[in-house]
């Protein structure tokens, strides 16, 4: 088990492993994005109050349910850092945070966006809006506390301990629709029948979409990570000969 353990945190093992899968990711990914893009815009019926405003929602909330998988990825990652002293996973712990701040950002935009629309107004200082631009200041607070500390050990500790504490937040984003009157609106409810409000011509292309951001995340993470090994493993030798060989053949 512990070998196994092991393994997985290795640099060179998750480099060669990831490469073998990325087209995996990458295929499924597009076709899921094109599928879905086409499907929200030319076929899911205008929405009887929001009209065609509803067709940001295959944008929106793709990104807002992705948002928050960002801490609790760096809390898992900063603990084996912690713990385990694994030199991957506070790779995937660093490249998460400017991952997340971009995600982030892009729910909050799509979000006001839409706002603007059905609300009548970009912004309003609501708990679920509040808590997750909170969460978007704790992700840059992140980026810029590993920047700002030359240790880079340190750095790792220290990020580790915000990511764990930014855990909290997630759970307030999550259920803040339920603790407080908010103007956001709480989850909707699918079902299979064409006559309930959220029938599956409608939620089906939102599922296509949010396994598409889904795969695009996996792919920028693992790309992301990939470029973080090279970075920090330039003086090894297996990079020298992956260097050497790609030079080779670009000469070829």
């Amino acid at each position: 088990m512990w070998l196994w353990f092991s393994k997985l945190g290795s640099p060179k093992w998750f480099y060669e492993w990831s490469g073998k899968w990325l087209p995996w990711l990458v295929i499924p990914m597009a076709l899921l994005l094109v599928v879905g893009i086409i499907w929200a815009l030319l076929f899911v019926p205008p929405d009887y109050q929001q009209g065609d405003t509803i067709r940001i929602m295959y944008i929106h909330v793709p990104f807002a349910s992705i948002s928050l998988a960002f801490f609790p990825l760096m809390a898992v990652a900063g603990t084996i850092t912690l713990v385990w002293r694994m030199k991957l996973a506070d790779m995937v712990a660093k490249v998460a945070a400017p991952l997340g701040a971009w995600f982030t950002a892009l729910a909050l935009m799509s979000g006001s966006i839409w706002g603007s629309d059905i609300w009548g107004t970009w912004w309003i200082w609501d708990g679920r809006l509040t808590s997750m631009l909170l969460q978007f200041f704790l992700l840059v607070g992140v980026i810029s506390l590993r920047s700002a500390l030359e240790d880079s050990e340190a750095a790792a500790k220290a990020c580790a301990v915000l990511s764990i504490v930014g855990c909290i937040n997630v759970f307030v984003i999550k259920y803040s629709v339920d603790w407080w009157n908010t103007l956001h609106q709480p989850a909707s409810a699918f079902s299979l029948s064409d006559e309930a409000p959220n029938p599956p011509e409608v939620w089906v292309p939102l599922v296509i979409m949010i396994i598409a951001i889904y795969l695009f995340f996996a792919v920028s993470l693992i790309l992301s990570t990939r470029n973080e090994i090279l970075e920090r493993e330039r003086r090894t030798q297996w990079v020298q000969d992956l260097v050497e060989a790609q030079q080779k053949y670009n000469y070829d």
